[in-house]
């Protein structure tokens, strides 16, 4: 069993994981405060981690938003709009030094990152070769997944990349001139609707209840996130696009107005693979590209959301964990 952090920007989740067949158990949650001081998200991280039966000297796999020196285990955020307060601090030190069961080590992922591979071993992407995951919460996290590899990381070979955005992250491109954050985050969202009473959930509630604003503003958000991923999704190949985060839990709302701009894109979504689909039974995918599922053989364009509740970025930080044994 493997001991996992996934780090977010309103909670931190630890658990354990079993490799074998993707099973998660002891996990627990805690709420974290991304504009507090640096040792409240500390201390907020090493109290959800205490609870876990991990023996001393285990490798720990954290998961964690960028701007972040993963090999280094050092927080970079600034100007990101959370987690300020933990800019320059080794996160790997604090963890060593603060858990009343030291860690052996620690290996930071890409929660982005993180999750594919999760989905791409025990979950949505499971059996494409393939694979695009966007997380939807506070901003837009990416990862484009290749034979199980994750490209643009600096670490991987992609074929030729073709598609892959900057470091393999669509928040570093455009949709009409400006940064793609400008229109599809958690920030935009609220500054084009204008309520600031409301949250994010408020507008999907009001969008289902009917009103007008609302949903024109969550059409227009994920129809130019779509237009915009569907000519990397071309060129890239890929067979399947998972969408993840806390905004994608509203996927009635999402998954219309973002299959419209994949179709404008270039990267029309199979008419059969548009909803969750029945979950994928659990255990890692198989690493053999030569078999694919029928399902996927079916299907070589599928649009689904994550099939899993909050598992997959545990179980890629496990696999981040367990290859650093290799």
């Amino acid at each position: 069993m493997i001991p996992v952090l996934e780090i977010g920007g309103t909670h931190v989740t630890a658990a354990l994981v079993d490799l074998r067949n993707g099973r998660i158990t002891s996990r627990t949650r805690r709420p974290l405060d991304p504009h507090g001081a640096a040792e409240d998200i500390l201390d907020a991280v090493r109290r959800c981690a205490e609870p876990l039966p991990a023996p001393p000297g285990a490798r720990w796999g954290v998961a964690v938003p960028g701007p972040f020196d993963y090999a280094a285990g050092i927080a970079l955020f600034a100007g990101v709009g959370k987690f300020d307060a933990l800019y320059g601090i080794d996160v790997r030190a604090a963890l060593r030094d603060g858990l009343w069961q030291p860690p052996g080590d620690v290996v930071f992922v890409n929660d982005a990152h993180a999750f594919l591979t999760g989905e791409w071993f025990a979950g949505a992407a499971c059996g494409h070769r393939r694979a695009v995951g966007i997380t939807l919460g506070t901003g837009v996290g990416s990862a484009f997944l290749a034979d199980g590899s994750i490209c643009g990381d600096g670490g991987s070979i992609c074929g030729d990349g073709a598609g892959v955005p900057p470091e393999g992250r669509m928040d570093l491109t455009e949709i009409d001139g400006r940064p793609l954050e400008d229109t599809v985050s958690r920030q935009a969202i609220l500054a084009r609707y204008g309520d600031p009473a409301a949250d994010v959930h408020d507008i999907a509630e009001r969008a289902r209840a009917g009103e007008e604003r609302a949903h024109r503003v969550l059409d227009d958000t994920y129809t130019k996130l779509g237009a915009a991923l569907g000519p990397r999704l071309t060129d890239f190949g890929a067979t399947v696009l998972v969408v993840g985060g806390s905004i994608s839990r509203s996927w009635d709302l999402v998954a219309p107005a973002l299959r419209i701009g994949l179709v404008t894109g270039g990267w029309a979504p199979d008419a059969a693979a548009l909803g969750a689909g029945p979950r994928p039974p659990a255990g890692p995918a198989s690493s053999d590209p030569r078999r694919v599922s029928a399902a996927v053989a079916r299907h070589t364009r599928a649009m689904k959301p994550a099939s899993t509740d909050g598992e997959a970025a545990l179980i890629g930080a496990a696999r981040a964990a367990h290859a650093a044994t290799a």
